[in-house]
C-alpha cells in the first residue's frame, strides 16, 4: 500500500470517529433536556373523566416536563388542534360550569385521549393576578363536549387551560395545553404578587423549595414537608406522584407543569421530593404545590424568582 493510500484510509476512519463523537454528544444532549383546599381562593376538583380506564401515554413518566412540548399554553390553538368555548362572561360568587370542546385537525371534536396522571383531561382555572387557582378534572361527554365545575369565582380576568394528549389522529401522543381568557363582571380587586420566598404554608404543613432554576436550562428543584418541626414521611400518592405542581408566570400567565421525580412505593412519600424543571422564562413564577395526606388535598403557593 502506497504512503498516500495509507494517508488516505486514516484521515476516513478518522472523521468516521469524529462523525460518531458528534452523535453521540447530540444525543446526550437531547436527552437532557376531593377535597377543596383550605387555603383561600384555591380548589381542585376530583371528577374524573369519562372513561377511567386505558393504557398511560409516555407522558405519565415521573419527571418528564411537558413546558417544551406544550408551549406556553396562552393560545387557543395548536398543532390543529382547538379549544372551543361559549362560556365568555361567567357570573361572580357562584359555582359556573365551563363547557367546552376540543376539535381536532380535521375540524371534528376529539373524543379520543391518552390517561396523563390518571386523568384523560386536566383543566386549570387562574385569574390574571395569579389568584383563586382551581385545578379540575372535567367530564367529557361521548359527543366530546367537556364540563368543568368551577367553584364560585372572583371578578376579573380569568384564564381557562385544559392539558391534553390525543390518543388518535396527527397529535396522537403530543402533550398540549390549551387556553382562553373569560371576563367576570363586577368590581375588581388585584391582589399583588407575594414577593419571593423559599417556603410557604398549608394546612399547618411547612413546604421549603430549595434551587435556583434558570431560564429555559434544566434545574433540579428539591421541595422538602414538614409539620409541627418535623418531617412529613406519611405523604399518599396522588395523580400517580407524590406532589403535583403548576406554575404561571407574572405578567403573561404562561403555564408549566413540573413532576417530582421521587419514585411512588405507597404511603409513605416524604420529606424530600426531587422534581426536574425547566421554566421557559425569566421572572416570577407563581407555583402551586398539591400533595395529599390521611385522604385530604393540601394546596401551597409560593412565589419562585427565575433568573
Amino acid at each position: 500500500m502506497s504512503a498516500f493510500h495509507r494517508f488516505t484510509v486514516r484521515r476516513r476512519a478518522l472523521a468516521a470517529a469524529g462523525t460518531a463523537v458528534v452523535l453521540a454528544l447530540t444525543l446526550a444532549a437531547c436527552g437532557s433536556t376531593d377535597d377543596s383546599s383550605s387555603m383561600p381562593g384555591m380548589d381542585h376538583g376530583t371528577h374524573s373523566s369519562a372513561s377511567p380506564s386505558a393504557s398511560s401515554s409516555m407522558g405519565d413518566m415521573p419527571g418528564m416536563d411537558h413546558t417544551a412540548a406544550a408551549g406556553s399554553g396562552l393560545s387557543d390553538s395548536r398543532d390543529g388542534y382547538r379549544l372551543t368555548s361559549p362560556e365568555t362572561t361567567p357570573t361572580s360568587g357562584n359555582p359556573a360550569a365551563y363547557r367546552f370542546t376540543i376539535s381536532g385537525p380535521d375540524g371534528k371534536p376529539v373524543t379520543a385521549f391518552a390517561l396523563e396522571q390518571t386523568q384523560r383531561m386536566h383543566f386549570y382555572a387562574i385569574r390574571s393576578d395569579l389568584t383563586g387557582f382551581q385545578h379540575i378534572h372535567p367530564v367529557m361527554a361521548p359527543d366530546g363536549a367537556w364540563t368543568a365545575d368551577l367553584a364560585a369565582l372572583t371578578p376579573g380576568t380569568w384564564r381557562m387551560f385544559t392539558s391534553f394528549t390525543p390518543d388518535s389522529g396527527s397529535g396522537k401522543g403530543k402533550d398540549l395545553v390549551l387556553s382562553r381568557t373569560v371576563t367576570v363582571p363586577g368590581d375588581v380587586a388585584e391582589t399583588p404578587l407575594p414577593a419571593p420566598a423559599a417556603t410557604a404554608e398549608a394546612d399547618g404543613y411547612t413546604i421549603t423549595v430549595q434551587g435556583r432554576p434558570v431560564a429555559g436550562m434544566a434545574h433540579p428543584l428539591t421541595v422538602s414537608f414538614s409539620k409541627d418541626g418535623k418531617p412529613v414521611t406519611d405523604l399518599q400518592p396522588y395523580l400517580d406522584t407524590y406532589a403535583h405542581l403548576t406554575a404561571f408566570h407574572e405578567g403573561d400567565q404562561a403555564f408549566a407543569h413540573l413532576h417530582p421525580t421521587t419514585q411512588v412505593t405507597g404511603d409513605n412519600g416524604g420529606p424530600d421530593l426531587a422534581f426536574h424543571a425547566e421554566l421557559p422564562t425569566a421572572g416570577n413564577w407563581r407555583l402551586f404545590l398539591q400533595f395529599q395526606t390521611g385522604g385530604k388535598l393540601h394546596t401551597a403557593a409560593l412565589t419562585l424568582h427565575v433568573g
